[in-house]
């Protein structure tokens, strides 16, 4: 079993408890959930460096990224470093995090936040817009066509914006769909853990231009950014490189300056 399929499984139990504790009516009764979202798509468009950036604790590839940071502080730091999105890890087993730190960064910041999480059911995407996010992750990896439509019409129907995330041509092809937003190219080989930013330039030109195309995964230096630049990526989603530091802010700001 690979890890994709462990963290699957996981979440399938955990839907099973939280949807007999809290129902889709008392999530839709939360004032998030009656909230203008803020586009991410229109804040990459205009922004002259692209970053979204991550809080996550821990992950399967590197254990303990930084659990010793008030989320707080981080959210703070990302806000003042003005980045174009917030990745927010909901995953507690596997990367630390919770819906707590979501609707934490929702009273921190008027930045877009992407709820980063396995979504494999609609439950997901209500809970997600209660709980304060402007976008959702779907990953192609672990869903068929029909529930990655299903899925992203929810959400834009109840108007978040859908980043896509896939790993290959095949994984590619099950996405072009009117309701995804933003198709995002994961650099991280999800069996090896490996990474390589030359998977986002080798499926570049694949991704019609119709879709808004980020970079994921294994971005570390400002000048892997401006070489994925070139070949259309407007946005680039990186955690580890800030969240390993104990100012992630600065290395934003820092990275930030040296882009653009």
């Amino acid at each position: 079993m690979t890890i994709l399929e462990k963290i699957i499984k996981t979440k399938k139990t955990e839907l099973e408890i939280v949807k007999k504790t809290i129902s889709i009516e008392d999530l839709r009764k939360l004032p998030n959930y009656q909230r203008k979202s803020v586009s991410l798509v229109d804040k990459l468009k205009n922004s002259s460096h692209g970053i979204i950036a991550e809080h996550k604790r821990k992950s399967p590839s590197k254990s303990v990224i930084n659990d010793s940071i008030l989320i707080n502080q981080i959210i703070n730091s990302y806000d003042q470093a003005d980045v174009c999105g917030i990745s927010v890890l909901t995953d507690k087993d596997y990367f630390g995090g919770s819906l707590n730190d979501l609707r934490i960064t929702r009273k921190l910041t008027k930045i877009p936040i992407l709820r980063k999480e396995f979504i494999i059911d609609e439950y997901q995407i209500i809970e997600a817009k209660a709980n304060g996010a402007d976008a959702i992750l779907l990953i192609a990896a672990c869903l068929e066509k029909k529930q990655i439509t299903n899925l992203s019409s929810l959400a834009k129907k109840i108007g978040l914006e859908v980043l896509i995330e896939i790993h290959d041509e095949n994984e590619l092809k099950k996405c072009l769909i009117d309701t995804i937003d933003i198709i995002g190219v994961n650099n991280r080989n999800l069996k090896t853990f490996e990474v390589n930013i030359n998977t986002s330039i080798k499926l570049s030109n694949m991704i019609p231009e119709k879709f808004l195309k980020i970079s994921e995964s294994g971005i570390s230096n400002y000048s892997e950014i401006r070489k994925l630049r070139k070949y259309g990526f407007k946005g680039f989603l990186i955690g580890e490189l800030f969240m390993k530091n104990n100012d992630p802010g600065k290395e934003v700001s820092d990275l930030i300056k040296k882009i653009i």
